[in-house]
């Protein structure tokens, strides 16, 4: 038995044609959807890159707990216990998060690894003097490479985009041959695990000429392929053109699952090999007026997310199911396909027989990120409760590796640090309990309740009591079973009410 899974990140869920969309060029997709069960109501967990990856890995949500950071030593790791098991594991990616402090430990939980750079002005190429830089970049102003990382980025990416004249030599591209390499190599081997992980469609859109001429448009603008985290201030046809750009990376991206797809084809690979196709959360290309994410509520072009399930057990070809999945289900399916027994602390559901029978998975399930909105949904309902008291507080971090997106946490940060009492999942150890960074945001942290069945967008909030409490009961419900904080019931002023009847 072998497993495959293909995970792109920042993949539209409503971008593509096998969940209803008109107009785009995803003929791979809608050949994966031919082959596999599609999943309706399958959702992010803890949000968003390296938090999801946690998840992943460990089976259980992040979110509660912790922002963005490495695997912790108490964590179980599903690459892990497979390598224990003799399951043989192997990561290709081109994701660079992994590679920085906040991602560290991840990567080298596998047996092996392989990484393509090059992504997100990923810090690569060394070039001193400034590169051909278009004289805007969106709304930014590039401002050489000693000012501060978030700008930086943005030339280094220039930098980058030199190394990337073709097709053959981007990361995506690399990331996908170098998997389609070991699937070949060891065709013939029992027992292995490959994750393929693809940054793209994630921001800048950076895609070749062949897949921007499926999307042709009139547009004599500024360069402008990478959107800001804010509102959207353009005029319509920029942003137009903008999810233009979005678009044709995904085509590209439909490229690439394509040859994973014939691969799968020429070795016969369908009799034995598990294959999950999935992503870590979607992108707003302008919905809510938004661009991107983290600011705004995580709204369903961003928590809905598509997974395609293929098991060679059960060989279920073309179905739908409905059940509520999430991220820590992976890893759990994984396991569970593999014979291997879960440990205690995974929370996730195998899918067998979600894939085989449509079986029911759970009433409800929580999402979000670290410090904003705490989310539930049954699948018909989305209750996003915010944060009751003004300040957002309090809110800690509890972790044993004390390090952000970019760098280790600052010394300021670590003199009051406490040590919290074991949580439930933290193998009896203690961690450090440090004071969060407030979450910045120019929105209101206002409690909002949707009824998706009759506002699929999520423009008419509704204000129901009765719908209300039934979602705060499956809240708290999640919570105590995640040995949530008691700080976080304090911040979202649980379980009181917020509608009046």
């Amino acid at each position: 038995m072998k497993a495959i899974l293909v995970m792109f990140d920042s993949l539209n869920r409503h971008m593509l044609p096998p969940y209803g969309a008109q107009g785009i060029h995803a003929p791979n997709f809608e050949r994966l959807a031919q082959r596999c069960a599609t999943f309706d109501n399958a959702y992010v967990g803890s949000m968003p890159c390296i938090p999801a990856r946690r998840e992943l890995h460990t089976g259980r949500y992040n979110f509660l707990h912790r922002s963005w950071g490495p695997i912790e030593p108490f964590d179980d790791s599903m690459p892990s216990i497979l390598g224990c098991s003799g399951v043989y594991t192997h990561l290709v990616t081109d994701h660079q998060h992994y590679f920085e402090d906040g991602g560290a430990t991840y990567h080298s939980r596998y047996h092996t690894w392989e990484f393509s750079r090059g992504q997100e002005g990923d810090q690569w190429k060394g070039q001193v003097a400034d590169p051909d830089i278009p004289p805007t970049l969106g709304s930014r102003t590039i401002e050489g490479w000693q000012c501060d990382f978030e700008p930086r980025k943005y030339r280094q990416d220039w930098v980058n985009r030199q190394y990337m004249s073709s097709e053959e030599n981007c990361p995506q591209r690399v990331t996908f041959d170098r998997g389609l390499e070991f699937i070949h190599a060891n065709r013939e081997q029992d027992r292995w695990f490959l994750q393929i992980e693809c940054f793209d469609p994630h921001e800048p859109f950076f895609s070749y000429q062949r897949y921007k001429d499926l999307y042709p448009h009139e547009y004599d603008g500024p360069h402008f392929d990478w959107p800001d985290y804010a509102p959207v201030r353009e005029d319509p046809l920029e942003a137009q053109h903008m999810r233009f750009e979005y678009a044709a990376l995904l085509s590209q991206c439909d490229a690439s699952l394509g040859r994973v797809l014939d691969t799968m084809d020429a070795l016969n690979l369908w009799d034995d090999t598990l294959l999950i196709v999935t992503t870590d959360h979607g992108f707003l290309l302008g919905e809510h007026d938004w661009w991107a994410k983290n600011q705004q509520p995580w709204y369903s072009e961003l928590a809905r997310i598509p997974l395609f399930v293929w098991d060679p057990r059960s060989r279920q070809a073309g179905v739908r199911r409905d059940a509520l999945t999430q991220m820590i289900d992976i890893p759990a399916t994984l396991l569970e396909f593999f014979g291997v027994g879960r440990p205690p602390d995974m929370q996730g559901i195998p899918l067998r027989d979600a894939v085989a029978s449509n079986a029911p998975t759970r009433e409800a399930c929580l999402f979000g990120v670290m410090g904003a909105h705490v989310n539930v949904t049954d699948g018909r309902y989305v209750y996003m409760r915010g944060p009751a008291t003004p300040d957002n507080a309090p809110l800690y971090e509890y972790t044993l590796m004390p390090t952000h997106l970019r760098g280790l946490f600052g010394v300021d940060e670590l003199q009051d640090i406490q040590l919290a009492e074991p949580f439930s999942f933290s193998k009896g150890c203690r961690t450090m309990k440090i004071a969060a960074r407030a979450w910045s945001t120019p929105t209101p942290f206002e409690t909002l309740l949707f009824d998706l069945a009759a506002d699929p967008k999520q423009e008419r909030p509704i204000r129901d009591g009765a719908i209300e409490r039934q979602m705060i009961a499956h809240m708290m419900r999640l919570m105590e079973a995640n040995d949530a904080p008691p700080e976080q019931y304090e911040r979202l002023g649980l379980p009181e009410p917020v509608f009046a009847e």
